[in-house]
């Protein structure tokens, strides 16, 4: 895969590049929320302890298994050549992966001696395949003989797999045969956080198959699958939440979260501090189902199941969660559940499904909601600056957050597959360039203006309650695609 750079090449606007993202990426992967549960340490945040995920994803450990490939005699005339010390690179590679499956939280098993043949290759591969390991990783150290044979065999298993080839063990000719392989990704690189963004790839499959999210909607409790993501959508009747939310007390805590809440806000209009508690009853609520119920991460039919009664929408307690690090989505869609999901294990920062409007006058899109997180660079940066307003609907509290202009974002929208056709995940990249006031314009409170790079039409732009996520993470977002099997298409 190739590394492609931000055309702005700068920070100040929050463009990051494929390269420099993955230069930090072994950093970032210590602080990552990829083993966030419920028997994790409690972060306190506004006066109160934080929700975690308590689903199957949250207990998790991945297991990922790596080799290094090579010739036995020594390198000679032919590629990598004498010039290379294989021995060094053995080393060196062994405890940069030894560290990051320690950081991921992975479980790791390196075969102690690189395979010096196909046979054993294919006997290394079997064995993971029965072992039914979660991952594959294998590192090139020679261009010859059985290497490259051995690296088809690894993409043609059963496991998702990245190929590291540092430079001098592979030509465009070897390369060309794996680039587009369904379920393995090839680094081809002397840049070694590449290959710790493959192995971060391989555990954010292994969670997302293993998550678990409940779906609070109609009248019926049932278990189904997500397509082809695995997630399992565990779906509980809308009156259980109705029921719940009213059996709750204005408690200290509650009541403390709201107090902080309108004290760190820049202003508030109209939404009152009994509207507040009442919208962060909903986060305490969600915490004890997910809790009951074994969930990673929820979505509701808040307006179908709350729009018409006296119990508030659950917009400000959803912007909460995200900001907590639990995938929560608006209006039972399960195709915004998937895409959050994603953007949770590989980025360690929050997503905001929104409503796309265009506008014709500088051909931009307007992403439009009323539930948005705060914490957009991370869970652990500071959150963003936002107002506390009424919904759109004239009634509850919603945090307005104010977008960084300027600031390089990623879209993505998960579109489930149906069986015969893997999900779609149509990606984009953009720059914001304004936060909208409504009013005086209509629609939801939180209205961020993105120029995005593609040059679709803004009239047709495909695709629903995109996720919009700080950062330029289109290339990462298609390697991902390609390690679960999913169709990138870029917008």
């Amino acid at each position: 895969m190739m590394a492609g750079r931000c055309p702005l090449h700068c920070h100040d606007h929050g463009c990051v590049s494929r390269r420099e993202f993955l230069v930090g990426s072994t950093a970032f992967l210590a602080g990552s929320s990829l083993l966030a549960g419920c028997s994790s340490t409690k972060r306190e945040r506004a006066g109160a302890e934080s929700i975690r995920q308590c689903g199957p994803a949250a207990r998790y450990r991945p297991t990922l298994w790596a080799a290094f490939v090579r010739r036995k005699e020594n390198y000679g005339m032919l590629w990598p050549g004498a010039v290379y010390d294989g021995e060094k690179a053995h080393g060196m590679y062994a405890a940069k992966m030894a560290q990051t499956a320690s950081q991921l939280g992975a479980q790791f098993n390196l075969r102690t001696k690189p395979l010096y043949s196909l046979a054993e290759g294919q006997a290394w591969i079997a064995q993971a395949e029965a072992a039914g390991v979660n991952g594959l990783v294998l590192v090139m150290l020679d261009r010859q003989q059985h290497a490259w044979p051995t690296a088809q065999k690894v993409a043609q298993s059963k496991i998702p797999s990245i190929v590291y080839s540092p430079l001098g063990s592979s030509f465009t000719t070897n390369t060309v045969d794996l680039a587009a392989t369904p379920g393995c990704v090839v680094y081809s690189t002397d840049d070694y956080s590449q290959a710790a963004y493959g192995m971060k790839m391989l555990c954010a499959a292994a969670k997302m198959r293993r998550t678990c999210c409940v779906v609070i909607k109609g009248d019926k409790r049932y278990d189904a699958t997500l397509a082809d993501t695995g997630i399992t959508l565990r779906h509980l009747p809308a009156s259980s939440f109705i029921e719940e939310c009213r059996r709750t007390p204005d408690s200290e805590d509650i009541v403390t979260m709201a107090d902080e809440y309108m004290r760190r806000a820049r202003k508030r209009i109209d939404a009152t501090q009994q509207d507040v508690i009442n919208g962060l009853k909903s986060y305490y609520v969600a915490g004890r189902i997910l809790e009951r119920e074994g969930g990673d991460a929820i979505t509701m039919d808040c307006l179908g199941a709350l729009g018409k009664i006296d119990v508030s929408l659950p917009c400000i307690a959803w912007s909460r969660m995200n900001d907590d690090g639990i995938p929560a989505a608006c209006e039972a869609d399960t195709g915004a559940v998937a895409s959050l999901v994603m953007t949770h294990y590989l980025f360690d920062r929050p997503g905001f499904q929104q409503d796309p409007v265009a506008d014709t006058a500088d051909d931009t899109i307007i992403g439009a909601h009323c539930s948005c997180p705060t914490r957009l660079s991370g869970y652990s940066e500071p959150p963003e600056p936002f107002d506390i307003k009424h919904h759109h609907g004239n009634r509850d509290a919603v945090p307005r957050t104010v977008w960084r202009k300027g600031q390089r974002v990623t879209s993505i929208d998960l579109l489930p597959g149906n069986g015969q056709s893997p999900s779609t995940v149509l990606v984009s990249a953009g720059t914001v360039v304004e936060n909208k006031e409504v009013p005086p314009s209509g629609g939801c409170v939180v209205s961020v203006k993105v120029k995005f790079d593609g040059g679709q039409e803004v009239l047709s732009f495909p695709g629903f309650h995109q996720i919009f996520f700080y950062g330029d993470y289109k290339e990462q977002v298609r390697d991902f695609c390609q390690l679960c099997g999913f169709t990138a298409q870029v917008v």
